[in-house]
């Protein structure tokens, strides 16, 4: 029995020991990023390669996503406020809730499972077939060739994903509460604008989905850097990306709304 507890506690620390080290490896990797970033800004055409990586080619998914959710937002808001003789107040629901919350946190969640994955097997490919090492060889810092473009890329197209995710999300709300309902269209709209703050709501969204922007491409060139340079490797890094990019969103949504609205 001594035996198999010093057992469990001997693992339990090493277990311990390694996150932490991970941890402080990920903050010095997080650092070295800012600090070798001037190449990603002075080679603009690097940085707006993967724009167009993270950002453009998630559109579709972006936006099918938030037209759908839209939509689902309409039906039953729809049929709650209809309880309450409230269904004027349609368009208030879907925007501050799409504005607020499902357009930062959703988008952000798809992001990590497209953009994120990608990037991380992307830079682990190429740690596995020592194009990383080839780059070092050659006095090229692969941080600032390699990791800092995708990193900013991924900061720079999270906003613009979670805006044009509510956006849409808007649309769907629009056709299943004032086209497909029958919901009054000046109702819809003029409430929505009397009730949605800039500040308040539309600005604190924006920040929050530049927040998860950071932590997902973060996450994402962070596990694609320290991956295992073998096939298994990789792939654990890509899990381990989705994984802990979701479970960082939800924790820093927590944070960021409990600083955000409670005072509102």
């Amino acid at each position: 029995m001594d035996n198999a507890l010093l057992r469990f506690l001997q693992y339990l620390g090493n277990q311990v020991t390694r996150r932490i080290w991970r941890l402080g490896f990920a903050s010095r990797f997080f650092l070295a990023i800012f600090l070798q970033s001037g190449t990603a800004f002075r080679r603009l055409n690097l940085t707006l390669r993967e724009i167009y990586f993270t950002g453009v080619l998630s559109l579709i998914i972006i936006l099918v996503s938030g037209l759908f959710v839209g939509m689902v937002l309409g039906l039953q808001g729809y049929d709650t406020l209809q309880r309450y003789g409230s269904t004027e107040a349609l368009g208030i629901l879907v925007a501050l809730s799409l504005v607020r919350e499902l357009g930062p946190v959703v988008a952000a969640l798809l992001f990590a499972s497209r953009a994120g994955s990608a990037i991380t097997a992307e830079i682990g490919l190429m740690k596995a077939t020592e194009q990383l090492s080839a780059m070092e060889m050659m006095a090229v810092d692969p941080i600032a060739r390699v990791v800092a473009p995708r990193f900013w890329g991924g900061v720079v197209s999270m906003p613009l994903l979670a805006a044009l995710f509510s956006a849409m999300g808007i649309f769907g709300g629009y056709l299943v509460g004032v086209q497909l309902i029958g919901v009054d269209e000046g109702s819809f709209w003029s409430q929505m604008q009397a009730s949605v703050d800039f500040r308040q709501d539309i600005l604190n969204g924006v920040i929050k989905s530049f927040v998860f922007g950071i932590i997902v491409s973060w996450v994402a060139v962070f596990e694609g850097y320290d991956a295992d340079p073998t096939a298994e490797g990789v792939s654990g890094a890509t899990t381990r990306t989705v994984v802990t990019s979701s479970l960082a969103i939800l924790a820093a949504d927590f944070i960021l709304t409990a600083f955000m609205f409670r005072g509102a």
